[in-house]
């Protein structure tokens, strides 16, 4: 199944497959999270290193004496992640080469000292392991154990036809397992998306799809051979006592107290994970959005409307969304055409999955928990964990 999405970007991921340039309008990233501060070299660049800080290699060279580059397996702003022969353990691993600029050496530090954390209270099956890390010609190297693509790479690759609802609910069970083990450590996770929840294996079989697309053509899909999942990249998780009023998430996992200014902790998660599993049944975003007022005006359409005792609260930088009455500005305040088109798409929740998902009663109960409005009335790992989708069998 093949959907038609509006034009959007998304960031690379580690262990994603870099896509083809014709898929480079699928990126999802959000302008202001790339403009940043100055990307200021820690030294000047190596021989090594291209202009951006990367580093350059050939395949079969060493990584330290200890790695043999086989291949690269993804590239993104952080860097670039090879695979490796780890000739002192004998198995392939996935190594992170990070760039040799300094905000993101210290954002890698950061990293390895949040898996290490992980690690020192019993490691969190869910969660990816890492293995070793190590300073190389000026680029902190991080070695993970190697796994399998992510769940977004692997519904690119399947033309974007959503899983079923069985394996949505094996997956929804494991991140929640791994977040409230997060949660329990007062880790919050900040950016959750199917980008950075990786299977464990890139084994697959092959079904052919219930479309037929000609009459001398079947589609065919593919699903995982198993659903063993992982949460990666952990260089934006904080403890929850060092919360600061910082954006967090990707735009379209984004929580709407984020974008309202009102402050945010560990429900911001349950509401990213709200919308991968919307996701993983629709194959597709549920927010697919660039824009603070549109995606507000997409959740209303989905949601209803916002609390007014959110909307009294928001900042500064926020008012400017709504009139007066607490009503949000839409569609006056829309940046297009296309925008209120966009938005007058959407149905309400309920309607989108029973539309998609058979005996989906307690999956859109489920949701509607997941991603309530207010932060302080939205499930919270454990307690989603107890919700009935997990287990009654459909």
């Amino acid at each position: 199944m093949e959907n038609q999405q509006r034009t959007r970007k998304r960031p690379r991921l580690a262990w994603d497959v870099a896509p083809s340039e014709s898929e480079a309008h699928r990126l999802r990233i959000d302008a202001n999270e790339v403009m940043g501060s100055a990307t200021r070299l820690v030294s000047p660049p190596r021989r090594d290193d291209d202009r951006e800080g990367h580093y350059v290699f050939s395949l079969g060279e060493n990584l330290s004496p200890r790695y043999k580059i086989l291949s690269k397996m993804g590239e993104g702003t952080f860097g670039r992640v090879l695979e490796c022969w780890d000739r002192h353990t004998q198995e392939l691993v996935a190594v992170k080469v990070i760039r040799s600029i300094r905000k993101y050496r210290d954002a890698a530090m950061f990293e390895i000292e949040m898996l290490e954390h992980l690690a020192k209270n019993g490691g969190g099956s869910g969660c990816v392991q890492m293995r070793n890390w190590f300073d190389y010609r000026n680029h902190i190297c991080i070695v993970f154990e190697k796994l399998g693509p992510s769940l977004f790479d692997f519904l690119r690759r399947n033309k974007y036809y959503p899983f079923p609802v069985d394996l949505v609910r094996e997956f929804g069970r494991q991140i929640l397992e791994s977040l409230a083990y997060m949660h329990d450590l007062t880790l919050i996770h900040t950016d959750l998306k199917p980008e950075n929840i990786l299977l464990v294996s890139s084994e697959s079989v092959k079904l052919p799809s219930h479309k037929r697309y000609s009459q001398d053509e079947t589609r065919y899909r593919c699903l995982p051979k198993s659903s063993a999942i992982k949460l990666i990249d952990f260089g934006s998780t904080i403890f929850e006592n060092k919360v600061n009023g910082s954006i967090v998430s990707t735009r379209h996992y984004r929580a709407p107290e984020v974008i309202l200014g009102l402050g945010w902790s560990y429900p911001c998660d349950l509401w990213s994970v709200g919308c991968i599993l919307v996701e993983l049944c629709l194959g597709k975003a549920l927010f697919q959005t660039h824009e603070n007022l549109e995606h507000l005006a997409m959740m209303e359409r989905v949601l209803g409307p916002l609390p007014e005792r959110m909307i009294r609260k928001a900042s500064r930088g926020a008012e400017k969304y709504f009139r007066r009455g607490a009503r949000l500005n839409w569609p006056e305040g829309a940046v297009s055409r296309e925008s209120i088109r966009a938005v007058g798409k959407l149905d309400p929740l309920r309607q989108i999955i029973f539309q998609q998902v058979q005996y989906s009663k307690p999956l859109v109960d489920l949701l509607q928990g997941l991603l309530r409005f207010d932060p302080r009335e939205r499930f919270t790992a454990r307690q989603a964990l107890e919700h009935p989708f997990f287990w009654i069998p459909t």
